[in-house]
């Protein structure tokens, strides 16, 4: 097979139709739900601190806004995808019709350090505020059972709490799809509501000195705040944005996906980006951005506020945040893997799907131990910034598919049409490629080797695969989804219109 041939759009929707085990349950709600879910975690919960310290000052709020114009401009990219090519797979999918199949693969590899990696630093991230949470309490996890033994300034074991959690949300979505987005629809409202009100009740107790100067001047090197500070944050503070583009990879659960992708998409990032702008302005209202070079900054604000109460509820509702992202990024991942398997680049076992619950299962649990692996014995501070980095350069890939499948198939029925081709594409190339610069040369050499693993495994695999390989998963998958399993797993295989 010509490394660069294309998946022709007739075949992909051919497929869906006939091999889709997934069920189609959830609609504009629960996609927006799910999206919130990815995207309030990790990032602002744990991030926002240390960028406000060390790069950008109270100015943290324009580099949420520069980082919310990157993703709104991948978004309107990803949105002409989503509705054009509703199947599972997201950026791979949309790299393997626009692109061919070698980009595909690179695109596939590249969304483990978005997904799977991602998982690792939330889970990581969840242990911590876990521990802060019990220590309230006057109870204390021991230290070399809670920390990576890599990780600096301890004397860590293994993560013991991150390994349980990774554990317990892929069960969850071992489960079913519908069960996971009641549970995350659930955890996002209680998530939100506490936000809210942290930035109601934190915004009587700014000091307007806090944010004077709202820009600090450059320190004379490249990031160290100034303007240049601004786009350093703005790659670091990436992080906390990722997720809105796994509500694509639902494509094939979602009821009416033309419709309800944009929504999901757009409605989940106008959510959190003005959630993010107000938080960060309250919070560096409450605490002078020289003191927030912490790991718990929303801790640290709590105690400037005399209300223990919420000290203990935003503790809560920052372990829910989490639970929810890692919901979302390992359900964006397998479905990835059975995109991948369908097309023969994965074995076949990643497309198994339960006969019963018509989840791919056996995915969700190789990748628990996968990820429980790296949330166990990786320090947090590498697999976050090799998060934002493999994002970024999926939503660039992404953006320049959309000017290819413009002249490639210009008559093509698109449901929503990204505006302004090829300006908004170019604009959305440029700007991440401007926020993966801020991240500097380190972050840039961890991607390229990342990406020359994958090419090696690629290669060295695909002398021995033949199109038989992708017969044989969509066989695979249709021999699990059809499997007596009662009634619910008998009709399975039904053909929709």
């Amino acid at each position: 097979m010509d490394l660069f041939q294309t998946k022709p759009l007739e075949k992909l929707l051919d497929e869906a139709a006939e091999h889709n085990a997934l069920k189609r349950t959830l609609g504009p709600g629960s996609l927006v739900a799910l999206g919130i879910g990815a995207i309030i975690g990790a990032g602002i919960f744990t991030l926002t601190g240390v960028v406000a310290a060390t790069h950008t000052g109270p100015g943290l709020i324009f580099s949420f806004v520069l980082t919310a114009i990157g993703c709104s401009l991948a978004g309107l990219c990803y949105s002409e995808f989503a509705t054009m090519i509703p199947v599972a797979g997201s950026a791979y999918t949309y790299a393997y019709a626009s692109f061919g199949e070698l980009w595909a693969w690179i695109i596939g590899w590249d969304l483990i350090l978005e997904y799977s990696v991602g998982a690792a630093t939330v889970a990581i991230g969840w242990s911590q505020t876990l521990g802060a949470l019990l220590a309230g309490f006057g109870l204390h996890i021991p230290g070399r059972l809670a920390a990576s033994p890599w990780q600096s300034g301890g004397d860590g074991l293994i993560n013991l709490p991150a390994v349980a959690v990774v554990v317990a949300v892929s069960l969850v979505l071992v489960r079913g799809i519908r069960e996971s987005a009641r549970f995350n629809s659930v955890i996002v409202a209680l998530k939100v509501a506490v936000v809210l009100v942290f930035i109601a009740i934190g915004w009587g107790y700014m000091q307007p000195a806090n944010h004077t100067p709202l820009i600090p001047p450059n320190r004379g090197e490249f990031g160290q705040f100034g303007w240049s500070g601004l786009l350093a944050g703005a790659g670091l503070i990436f992080f906390a944005y990722i997720g809105f583009d796994a509500v694509s990879t639902a494509a094939q659960e979602a009821r009416n996906p033309r419709r309800d992708l944009p929504i999901g998409i757009f409605g989940s990032l106008a959510v959190c980006t003005v959630l993010f702008i107000l938080y960060a302005w309250v919070l560096t209202g409450v605490v002078n951005y020289r003191e927030l070079n912490v790991a718990a900054p929303l801790a640290l604000a709590l105690a400037r506020i005399p209300h223990p109460w919420l000290a203990v509820a935003m503790n809560l509702a920052v372990l829910a945040g989490l639970t929810s992202v890692m919901l979302v990024m390992l359900l964006g991942q397998s479905r990835v893997f059975y995109s991948m398997s369908r097309d023969g680049l994965l074995p076949e076992v990643f497309a198994a799907v339960h006969p019963r619950y018509r989840t791919p299962w056996r995915s969700n649990l190789l990748l628990m131990v996968f990820v429980s692996l790296f949330a166990a014995f990786v320090p947090i501070t590498v697999v976050g910034q090799m998060t934002s980095i493999g994002t970024m350069f999926a939503f660039v890939l992404v953006s320049g598919g959309i000017i290819i499948m413009r002249k490639r198939n210009p008559g093509l029925e698109r449901p929503f049409r990204t505006p302004w081709v090829p300006v908004v594409p170019l604009a959305s190339i440029a700007v991440n490629l401007l926020l993966m610069a801020g991240l500097g040369w380190t972050n840039w050499t961890r991607l390229i080797v990342w990406l020359a693993i994958g090419l090696a495994i690629y290669f060295r695999r695909r002398p021995v695969r033949t199109d038989s390989d992708r017969r044989a998963a969509l066989a695979f998958a249709g021999q699990e989804a059809g499997t007596t399993g009662g009634e619910e797993g008998g009709s399975s295989l039904r053909r929709r219109p």
